[in-house]
């Protein structure tokens, strides 16, 4: 049943060239009340369901949910459900761009409303990478100050985020993917970024992007969400 589901997601994305221009026209929103954002978040959600949905996202989110150090997928596990069944929502409505991810977010690749209920509760309960990419490292204290200065108020001290307000959780994050993300938002391209942080970061610098971004990237969650390290898997290690 997944690779039937599979196969018609790569189907669907040839025809992106179609929805790009859909994509043009939409207004841009930054959290819309309603829909199947709202319809998800109510459900009441089934673990085993989502393991299941969750064979189409781990292609590319990788089976334990960490992404790429590289940046092009970010790591999912850790992350609040609430912020995932709204970027999920969003994409899904066209209403943050994602040309390579569209294809496999769609009901006829993954489900309805409760499969996106079912997934984002699977995923939340994924240990996360304990060892995520990070920056180059030499400008970690006007990192510290930028991120003091303009995120502290929205994503916290530590950088665990606001479910309740969908600010995802930063800590443990690949510094790459947020490196992207931080620019498309300060440069106007992602379309369903929050209009507040837009106006904080407008004025960054590529520098200040780095250093904040390096110093977010070293932020850690607790260590009960993070999985076991190499280092302790490591049968030699001693």
């Amino acid at each position: 049943m997944r690779q039937k589901q599979l196969m018609k997601a790569l189907t669907l994305a040839t025809g992106l060239a179609i929805v790009s221009s859909a994509w043009a026209e939409a207004p841009k929103e930054w959290n819309v009340a309603g829909g199947e954002k709202d319809e998800a978040m109510l459900l009441e959600p089934d673990l085993e369901n989502g393991m299941e949905v969750y064979e189409v996202c781990a292609a590319c989110h990788l089976t334990e949910g960490w992404g790429t150090e590289e940046g092009t997928f970010p790591q999912l596990a850790g992350q609040h459900r609430d912020v995932l069944i709204k970027q999920l929502a969003d994409i899904r409505a066209l209403n943050r761009d994602n040309p390579t991810m569209y294809p496999f977010a769609l009901p006829e690749s993954i489900g309805d409303a409760q499969a996106l209920a079912d997934v984002t509760a699977y995923i939340a309960t994924l240990p996360m990478n304990p060892e995520n990419g990070v920056g180059p490292g030499d400008n970690l204290e006007q990192g510290k100050k930028l991120f003091e200065d303009n995120c502290v108020k929205c994503h916290g001290d530590h950088g665990q985020g606001d479910a309740e307000k969908f600010y995802p959780r930063l800590a443990g994050q690949h510094y790459k993917y947020m490196l992207r993300q931080f620019e498309w938002i300060r440069d106007g391209k992602r379309r369903n970024a929050n209009p507040d942080m837009v106006k904080q970061i407008e004025g960054f610098s590529d520098a200040d992007m780095v250093a904040v971004i390096d110093y977010t990237a070293r932020l850690k969650p607790p260590e009960e969400d993070l999985a076991p390290s190499k280092d302790w898997l490591n049968p030699d290690f001693d």
